[in-house]
C-alpha cells in the first residue's frame, strides 16, 4: 500500500479527470488518488472508475448524493484516509491548475522531517500565475495579504489549495469545529494547524488556470472569504 493519498474534489469534471488522474498515477512515488466526486451528472465517477481499472488498486472513487461544497469534499477525503494507513494526505483540484509532478516536492520537506504541513505556493517568489486576468491576480494576492494581517499567520499564500499533510496534522484538527465549505476552508485549515503548534512549509510552484471546464468561483466563495476570517480571528481570541 502507498503512504500518500492525492485527494481531488470533483464536480463535472470529465474533461480533466481521466488525464489528471494518469498524470498523477504515472509518477514514481506510486500515490494512491481518491476522487470524491459531488455527483457529477457528466459522468465524472465513471471515468474515474475506468481509469481505476488500468491502475488496478490505486484508484477510489467516493460519490456524495449532490453538491456539498469543496470544504466538506476534503472532509470527506480526510476522513478516509485517516481510516486508512496513509501517513501523507494530499489536496489538489482536477483540472491542472496543480501540476502533478509538483507533488513529490510538495512530500519532501514532509518525509525530511522539516514540516508537518506544505503548501504549493504562488506567491513565496514573486507572483506565480498563468492564464488569470491581471484582476483576479490582484484580488487573490491582496486577498492572501488581508488574511495575513488578520490572523498574523506567517504564510505569504494563505487561500492556496495546493497542500500536503503529514496524517498528525490532520488526526490533531477537530473537523467538527470546521466552519467554512467554500474559499475560507483553505485559510482555516491552515490557521488551525499553524494554531496547534505544526510546522508549515511553502514550496514554490506556478498556478496556471484551468483550460478545459468551468470555475466553481462565485461571489458567496468570495464573501465567505472576506468575513470568515474575521469570524476565525475572534473566535481565536476565545481559544475557540
Amino acid at each position: 500500500m502507498s503512504h500518500s493519498v492525492i485527494i481531488i474534489p470533483t464536480y463535472q469534471e470529465k474533461e480533466n479527470v481521466q488525464s489528471i488522474l494518469r498524470a498523477v498515477l504515472e509518477l514514481e512515488e506510486g500515490f494512491h488518488v481518491l476522487i470524491v466526486d459531488d455527483n457529477s451528472p457528466d459522468g465524472t465517477a465513471d471515468l474515474a472508475r475506468e481509469v481505476g481499472l488500468e491502475y488496478p488498486g490505486r484508484v477510489f472513487v467516493e460519490v456524495r448524493q449532490k453538491k456539498a461544497g469543496l470544504g466538506t469534499a476534503y472532509l470527506h477525503g480526510f476522513k478516509w484516509a485517516l481510516e486508512r494507513d496513509y501517513k501523507y494526505v494530499f489536496e489538489m483540484d482536477a483540472d491542472f491548475s496543480h501540476d502533478p509532478k509538483d507533488l513529490p516536492r510538495l512530500l519532501a520537506p514532509i518525509v525530511d522531517n522539516e514540516a508537518d504541513l506544505t503548501i504549493g505556493s504562488r506567491y513565496i517568489t514573486g507572483v506565480n500565475v498563468v492564464n488569470w486576468p491581471m484582476s483576479r491576480v490582484i484580488l487573490s494576492w491582496f486577498a492572501s495579504r488581508y488574511v495575513r494581517f488578520i490572523l498574523r499567520i506567517p504564510v505569504q499564500d494563505t487561500t492556496a489549495g495546493f497542500k500536503c499533510y503529514r496524517r498528525e496534522v490532520l488526526e490533531k484538527i477537530n473537523f467538527n469545529r470546521v466552519r467554512f465549505v467554500g474559499y475560507a476552508f483553505q485559510i482555516e485549515m491552515k490557521f488551525r494547524a499553524w494554531r496547534r503548534g505544526f510546522r508549515i512549509k511553502e514550496v514554490p510552484v506556478i498556478f496556471t488556470d484551468r483550460t478545459a471546464g468551468s470555475s466553481k468561483m462565485s461571489t458567496g466563495i468570495i464573501k465567505e472569504a472576506i468575513f470568515g476570517v474575521l469570524l476565525l480571528k475572534w473566535k481565536s481570541l476565545w481559544n475557540r
